[in-house]
């Protein structure tokens, strides 16, 4: 490489411990199609993304498919995206033909190399989503570096009528302020950005019992419960959240509406309560970014790093705490669930809501866990388990177990309230005794799941992570962990890598750090550093450790920095994801 003259910058290849990170940017293809069928595909998009550390370069023809659903008012979605990730367009390309039933072979070979907007070929009518995109206007709420190196999640306005538009800004930036600020997101900050994106509504607010409003991504309940909250416009917002490229990684459609709802998928829908909007934000993100399934009983999918199925294959043994030769060091915590339900279902004054169970007497203690909506006192409603008045609070507690029938019920007093007290859901769960059920706060260890099946699968803590209970603030570490991992997968720690050839002729490096550690702006409590360690010709330059800008002379050779960020909140990192490098070879002194 030839001498840079003074005052000239230049950008060098990436490189890093795991691998190459190539100069050149991967492609991703994004395909829709229905559920689990080999049919007809709908381009998304197509374009060069930002990198994929997974990825090997353009000659292994390597090819990553990702998948996720669209939220849709059936239990597992009818549309799903698919996206292929690789250098070799060719190769992705035929991989996502295998895909499709429909030729996407002339597409493939047309040679498109950028975001392309489809709709211009008209020879591609017919296989490109064929929606229109509001306008859109994109303002900034919270950035920490470029786009192209960062994890973007952008806030897509619902229900907001254009005089209605400073209150959506205040709403989504209440919600980021939440979600970055001391909790949840906190300690990644510095890897995301947040944007408003405002489209204005024709009506206020978001449908129920299944209709829209007027609005450009059609925001619904599906009845009136308070629970999931569809797009009826859903290939409006795919389409939109492609338009903006790299500003959105996430998108978030968040509904004009004070009550809980809200849904996870291929994008996440909230709503802009006061009470519950950032609650169910935090849950369905965590989805989104992590890739984990749920940890609350009663639910169908559980996977990722925060669920297992056998006891042989516990991911989080590193967050265990045992000693060498523990013997219960793989023991699941006794517990078992001898009764689920979901009603959503309104309640009255005239008759109560009741179920019965059958229990075995073999557990020491149990806990009845139930959701209420609409219900914001609690001498509105008398729970009565076998005819004793629980006297619920907000908290649950832990009662003693006996064998037999058991018989709970929900009595509305308040016959105010008749058409919105509803009653969402109601568990019974069975514990052994303090030494064979810890439920001490912060205790990881390997806790039962139940789905809707009652079929089990195991979690690393008893009630300390959101991911289970939506009122909770902040994952558990494993799934903190987790979250440092996936974001660190499209990162690169080394932000810019710049050389000079200063006036005295002498060579500078400078590199440019993702703002962690001791370059946040905002600091944390969580236990961090940067290592930085700089080599010439493979020998350590031990005269600059940890400095960022460095005078190497005019010395030529190859010049090589190791960046090493650690963690309290990483304890493994198999495929050095906290790690960047960059290598610079000087074959001629500055002139």
């Amino acid at each position: 490489m030839k001498t840079l003259l003074a005052t000239s910058v230049v950008a060098v290849t990436l490189a890093a411990s795991t691998g190459a990170y190539w100069n050149s940017r991967p492609y991703q293809l994004t395909l829709r199609r229905e559920t689990n069928t080999i049919s007809s595909c709908d381009i998304v998009s197509f374009g060069e993304t930002q990198l994929h550390k997974s990825l090997l370069p353009a000659t292994s023809g390597q090819v990553i498919r990702q998948h996720n659903v669209v939220p849709s008012a059936g239990s597992l979605g009818d549309k799903e995206i698919i996206r292929f990730l690789s250098y070799n367009t060719n190769e992705l390309w035929l991989r996502a033909q295998l895909e499709c039933s429909n030729d996407l072979s002339f597409v493939g070979l047309s040679g498109l190399e950028t975001q392309v907007s489809f709709r211009d070929q008209g020879v591609l009518h017919g296989i490109i989503l064929d929606v229109r995109v509001p306008p859109l206007e994109v303002v900034s709420l919270l950035q920490s570096g470029p786009s192209d190196n960062r994890i973007d999640l952008a806030f897509f306005s619902d229900g907001y009528t254009m005089r209605e538009r400073d209150k959506f800004l205040d709403d989504a930036m209440r919600l980021v302020t939440d979600l970055s600020s001391n909790q949840t997101f906190s300690t990644v900050r510095p890897l995301l950005n947040f944007w408003a994106v405002f489209s204005p509504s024709q009506e206020s607010g978001v449908g129920v019992n299944g209709k829209a409003k007027r609005t450009p991504f059609g925001l619904y309940r599906d009845g009136t419960e308070l629970r999931g909250l569809y797009a009826n416009n859903s290939d409006v917002a795919l389409m939109a959240c492609a338009s903006l490229g790299n500003k959105c990684n996430y998108a978030i459609l968040l509904g004009n509406d004070p009550l809980y709802g809200g849904l996870g998928g291929e994008y996440t829908t909230t709503t802009a309560s006061l009470a519950n909007g950032a609650l169910v934000l935090r849950h369905e993100i965590g989805h989104s970014i992590i890739d984990v399934g749920e940890e609350y009983d009663g639910g169908f999918a559980y996977f990722g790093v925060n669920a297992v199925h056998n006891l042989s294959d516990v991911t989080w043994t590193h967050w265990l705490e045992h000693k060498e030769d523990d013997a219960n060091l793989f023991r699941a915590e006794r517990s078992t669930m001898p009764m689920q339900a979901y009603p959503w279902t309104l309640l009255n004054t005239t008759q109560p809501w009741t179920i019965s169970f059958l229990s075995s007497g073999n557990y020491a203690r149990h806990l009845i866990k139930f959701s209420l909506s609409g219900l914001p006192d609690q001498d509105d409603l008398v729970i009565l388990f076998d005819k004793v008045d629980l006297r619920w609070t907000p908290r649950k507690d832990i009662g003693v177990d006996s064998a037999g029938v058991h018989e709970i019920s929900f009595v509305l007093k308040n016959n105010a309230l008749e058409g919105s007290a509803q009653l969402c859901s109601v568990e019974v769960l069975e514990y052994g005794t303090e030494a064979e059920f810890n439920a001490t706060l912060g205790h990881y260890g390997i806790f039962p799941t139940f789905s809707m099946d009652n079929d089990t699968s195991y979690r690393p803590t008893n009630d300390d992570c959101l991911m289970r209970s939506v009122t909770k603030p902040n994952f558990c570490n494993v799934c903190l962990e987790g979250l440092w991992i996936s974001l660190l997968k499209r990162i690169d720690l080394i932000d810019n890598f710049k050389t000079l050839c200063g006036d005295d002729r002498h060579r500078t490096f400078e590199v440019d750090l993702v703002p962690l550690a001791e370059f946040r702006e905002h600091p944390v409590s969580s236990e961090e550093g940067y290592t930085i360690t700089w080599s010439k010709d493979g020998k350590v330059l031990a005269q600059f450790a940890n400095m960022t800008h460095v005078d190497v002379g005019d010395e030529v050779g190859t010049y090589h920095v190791d960046v090493q960020f650690s963690t309290k909140e990483v304890r493994v990192d198999k495929d050095g994801l906290l790690g960047a490098s960059r290598s610079f070879t000087v074959t001629e002194p500055c002139l």
